[in-house]
């Protein structure tokens, strides 16, 4: 136990726990709102019920993706699907809605929709965990999927308000978040198979070059987003006046 700890790639530990914490203010809601209905001496058991089978589920999911990452092309296609996750975390669309999630009236009934919603939601922390972990040694990778989601779920689950006002307060934590999903997608993508088969693993520079380009690529585009979105209002009010 002491030698996993100290051999730990903590760099990614630290990655999985920002990722999840991001990307896991919808779980949040989704098991509040499933937890609802019951009567108050059940709600923690629900929560706690419904997030542990959460987290097994996601468990198996990143085992599954860290193995498909070394597939030719997958790299590369998890990275743009990255990129694109980092542009709506900065530039979120406003549909995500909640309306569909029904507060279930009995224990069973609410542990089944978290498990069921969080596997729906969870595409994007699959793809970004994976990509955090893949950078570790392979021995290493599950324990360290395991470690850093097990750190971050009490954090959602029982801090998901004060980090929901953290990120109102500081909207550069959206953007650095956002920014560490580029960052990884860039190295996924300069790492997939179909690349280090033709030229060789990449060298230091290239490998940090693209994960900087990663990085700024999300930020510049989400950015852009952002403000043709908060444009677009004052130009529709000034033709409605004309």
């Amino acid at each position: 136990m002491i030698e996993f700890l100290t051999t730990m790639h903590w760099a990614a530990v630290l990655q999985i726990i920002a990722i999840d914490i991001l990307l896991g203010g919808d779980n949040a809601v989704v098991i509040a709102l499933a937890c609802r209905n019951l009567p108050k001496r059940q709600r923690t058991k629900g929560i706690l019920w419904g997030t542990a089978g959460a987290i097994v589920l996601r468990v198996i999911l990143v085992v599954f993706a860290v193995a498909l990452l070394k597939i030719s092309f997958l790299k590369i296609v998890g990275g743009l699907l990255l990129l694109w996750i980092g542009v709506r975390l900065i530039a979120p669309d406003g549909d995500d809605s909640h309306d569909g999630v029904d507060g279930g009236g009995n224990l069973i009934s609410a542990i089944k929709t978290i498990i069921v919603a969080d596997l729906v939601m969870s595409v994007d922390n699959v793809i970004a965990i994976a990509g955090a972990a893949q950078q570790a040694d392979p021995d290493h990778q599950i324990g360290l999927v395991i470690f850093g989601l097990l750190v971050s779920i009490p954090i959602i689950v029982w801090g998901s308000q004060m980090v929901l006002k953290l990120i109102d307060r500081f909207p550069i934590v959206i953007a650095a978040g956002g920014a560490l999903l580029g960052w990884i997608a860039g190295g996924m993508i300069v790492t997939d198979p179909a690349i280090t088969s033709r030229a060789g693993a990449p060298s230091t520079v290239l490998y940090y070059g693209c994960a900087v380009a990663g990085a700024v690529l999300v930020v510049a585009i989400g950015e852009i987003i952002k403000r043709r979105r908060a444009a677009l209002p004052r130009r529709q009010g000034g033709s409605a006046t004309r």
